[in-house]
C-alpha cells in the first residue's frame, strides 16, 4: 500500500514512517516546497496529512493559519479524491474543543479559542463534506503527544526533574490525558487497515496527575526527587503565571471509549510504558 504523507519531517510523520517503513511505501510531500496543483499521487491509496501551523507563543494572523491549516489540506484532499485516492487521514487536535473543559469525548461541543484550534475545526468541517462511499475521511484529535524528542510540556518537565531535586508540586490531584507516539502511530495504522472514517480521539487511556507524572519521570531517570506542599504556592502561581498554573493543576481527560469500541482498539503501550520508553530513548 502506498501512503502519501505530508509533514514527513515533523514529529508525527517521521515517527509513523519509521514505525511502518517495512509495511507501507511512503511518498513524502512538502507543502512548503511543492504546489498542490502539480502533485502526482503515484497511485497512492491513502493520504496522511500531518503538516500544520501549530499554536506558538508569537501568534500569526488567522489568515496564515487558515491558509496552511484549511486551504492546503482541503485542496490536497480534493485533488486526492479526483485522483482516485481512497482515504484521507487528517491529524487534528483537541484544541477544537476550546478551553475550560475537564472531560472530552467525540460528542463534546466545539468552542475553539485559538487560531490553531479554529483553523483545525474549519478544516475538519470542509474535509468531512468531501467524504463519500469512495473517499473515506478520517480525523484524529490527539492531546499532547509525548515520546523521544517530542516537543511540548512533558519535555520541559523532564528537564525540570533532572535539574531540581525539590519541587513544590506534591499532592496535586488533577487528571490529564496524553498519547504516547507509539500508540498514536498504532491508531493511525488501525484506521488505515480498517478503512474507517469519521472522528477519532487518541489517549493512552490512563489519566495522570502532575504529581504522579513527576514521580514516573523521576523513577524513569533513576533520580531521587522530593515533592513538597508549600502553602499559597498554587495561589501565587495562578496569580503570576495563570497559563502555567493551568497546565500543572488543571484537569483535561480524553474519553476515547467510542474510538476504542469502533476499532476494537487495544494500544500496545500503557502510560507507564510510554514514559519509560521516552526516557530510555527507545524508538518504538
Amino acid at each position: 500500500m502506498k501512503i502519501l504523507i505530508t509533514g514527513a519531517s515533523g514529529y508525527i510523520g517521521r515517527s509513523f514512517i519509521s514505525t511502518f517503513e517495512d509495511k507501507y511505501e511512503f511518498i513524502p510531500f512538502s507543502l512548503l516546497t511543492n504546489n498542490v496543483k502539480s502533485i502526482d499521487f503515484h497511485n497512492a491509496h491513502v493520504v496522511l496529512h500531518c503538516a500544520a501551523l501549530v499554536h506558538k507563543k508569537i501568534e500569526y494572523p488567522y489568515e496564515k493559519y487558515y491558509e496552511i491549516n484549511v486551504e492546503y489540506p482541503v485542496a490536497l484532499a480534493k485533488k486526492a479524491k479526483a485522483s482516485g485516492v481512497k482515504q484521507f487521514i487528517f491529524i487534528s487536535t483537541i484544541a477544537v474543543y476550546g478551553e475550560n473543559k475537564q472531560i472530552l469525548c467525540e460528542n463534546t461541543e466545539y468552542h475553539p479559542v485559538t487560531h490553531y484550534g479554529k483553523s483545525k475545526l474549519e478544516a475538519e468541517q470542509q474535509l468531512q463534506e468531501l467524504s463519500d462511499a469512495n473517499f473515506v475521511v478520517s480525523i484524529i484529535r490527539p492531546p499532547m503527544v509525548y515520546g523521544k524528542n517530542a516537543p511540548g510540556n512533558i519535555h520541559s518537565l523532564v528537564n525540570l526533574v533532572k535539574k531540581v531535586p525539590f519541587l513544590p508540586l506534591a499532592q496535586i490531584h488533577n487528571n490529564r490525558s496524553f498519547i504516547y507516539i507509539g500508540n498514536l502511530c498504532h491508531l493511525v495504522n488501525m484506521i488505515i487497515e480498517k478503512q474507517k472514517g469519521g472522528v477519532f480521539l487518541a489517549s493512552d487511556g490512563e489519566a495522570v496527575s502532575t504529581t504522579r507524572l513527576i514521580e514516573l519521570i523521576a523513577e524513569g531517570i533513576g533520580k531521587k526527587i522530593y515533592l513538597l506542599k508549600i502553602p499559597f504556592f498554587e495561589s501565587l502561581l495562578n496569580l503570576v503565571k495563570p497559563s502555567f498554573h493551568k497546565r500543572l493543576y488543571g484537569s483535561l481527560v480524553v474519553d476515547d471509549s467510542i474510538t476504542r469500541e469502533r476499532l476494537a482498539l487495544v494500544y500496545p503501550y500503557s502510560l507507564e510504558d510510554g514514559i519509560k520508553l521516552m526516557l530510555s530513548g527507545a524508538n518504538e
